[in-house]
């Protein structure tokens, strides 16, 4: 037979929070809308960057940052050209966070895993993936198939 006590309020409300905060890990359509402010502690290539984002008070997280919007050349490109655009294309990037401060908004995991992809604006503002694409060191991407970065060379053989 029941005691007929009821739980108080605020046990339910705790055991319900505590639910939601193990329902699980992190679905991989989630989307951090940002801004998260980060500094740039290393830039791997034309479109990627390693930083450390502050997302919390006395929380920080170093991760891989993949620019959304935007594929450079691979430094382990198909051919010379490709290589040649690569190393350009990482040192301008190189030269415009120059180990400052960036700011990353719909930051989601990306889709081959080991880092995300953000939107990435310089600490002025600027938009990082369409100062590459302007600067010709990166041209526009929605996450399809890539192209080739060696036609150029090929078309002249």
């Amino acid at each position: 037979m029941a005691t007929g006590r009821a739980i108080p309020k605020r046990w339910f409300l705790a055991l319900a929070m505590a639910g939601f905060a193990l329902a699980g890990p992190v679905r991989a359509g989630d989307v951090v809308l940002g801004p998260v402010p980060a500094r740039v502690v290393q830039v791997v290539d034309g479109d990627t960057l390693v930083v450390r984002a502050h997302i919390w008070l006395g929380q920080d997280v170093e991760t891989l940052v993949r620019v959304s919007g935007i594929d450079a050349p691979e430094l382990k490109g198909q051919c010379e050209l490709e290589r040649t655009r690569a190393l350009a294309s990482r040192d301008h990037l190189a030269s415009r966070v120059a180990g400052g401060t960036v700011v990353l908004t719909q930051v989601r995991y990306e889709k081959y895993g080991g880092r995300v992809l953000a939107q990435v604006r310089l600490a002025d503002g600027t938009d990082l993936a369409r100062d590459m694409i302007v600067a010709g060191h990166a041209r526009p991407y929605d996450g399809g198939k890539r192209g080739v970065w060696c036609e150029e060379a090929r078309a002249g053989e």
